[in-house]
């Protein structure tokens, strides 16, 4: 008799799948629930939710960087994170992605009921780069793209799930449309780790992990409207500079 376990199952972009099923019922679940609260329930719940996310940032940022050798704390790769931030910041600017993301969700609120809604392009930018940038999307796609496990994008569409319940409940329907972002995305990862493999390490997973962590830090920010100036969104390409620098440093300089 043979034991039924996940492998049974998987299968390229599963892991997407099951995770853009789970935002689109939990947004849904939210919009049910966002009939029933008051300006003032939305208001403590969105602060609630940017502080949980600055801490997932945070602590993404620990593991990722954070090293004690001898009873000494350092941080590692720190130069690389530095030029990956700064080289993906004037991509993303020189590309528009912010404005280019902000007339997308201009044209899906136009295209259905929620067009009407204000928040509509704040909920698809917010869950967007909520859903997209953190780690365990990072690093589920490689591993969903590399291996075909789907264990880390199934594990990543709970918390996406409740994420997305309270996201809808505030911000409306532009949190159900983030799942195009979600979709290209992953599935763009999950791609490039199948085609790229051999460049895809341990530290440059943990480098990509870093930055999206850093992101995601900046996404805390803006939910918790401590800034309004950062656009978050045009530093997405600075995730994959060390993916860059892998293939020069291998085939340009031999190293």
């Amino acid at each position: 008799m043979t034991n039924f376990t996940l492998d049974n199952l998987s299968f390229p972009f599963l892991g997407t799948i099951v995770n853009i099923i789970a935002v689109v019922i939990g947004g849904y679940l939210g919009l049910v629930f966002k009939k029933i609260l008051s300006s003032k329930h939305t208001e403590i719940i969105m602060q609630g939710v940017g502080l949980a996310v600055m801490i997932v940032g945070l602590s993404g940022i620990f593991t990722s960087s954070m090293k004690v050798t001898n009873s000494t704390l350092s941080f590692e790769n720190t130069l690389l994170m530095i030029v990956s931030l700064a080289i993906g910041g004037f991509i993303g600017s020189l590309l528009k992605i912010h404005e280019r993301l902000e007339r997308l969700s201009k044209r899906l609120g136009d295209r259905f009921a929620a067009a009407s809604s204000s928040t509509f392009a704040e909920g698809f930018l917010t869950a967007s780069l909520l859903f997209c940038v953190g780690a365990m999307a990072i690093i589920g796609s490689l591993e969903d793209g590399l291996n075909h496990n789907p264990s880390i994008l199934i594990s990543k569409s709970a918390l996406d799930f409740i994420s997305a319940m309270i996201l809808a409940s505030t911000l409306g329907a532009g949190v159900l449309a983030s799942v195009v972002s979600v979709a290209l995305y992953q599935g763009i990862i999950t791609l490039l780790a199948f085609l790229l493999s051999s460049f895809l390490n341990g530290p440059v997973v943990a480098q990509m992990s870093l930055i999206g962590s850093i992101l995601i830090v900046g996404l805390s920010l803006d939910i918790l409207g401590l800034t309004k100036q950062l656009k978050v969104s045009n530093l997405l390409p600075a995730i994959l500079i060390p993916v860059i620098y892998m293939i020069i440093k291998t085939y340009i300089f031999g190293l």
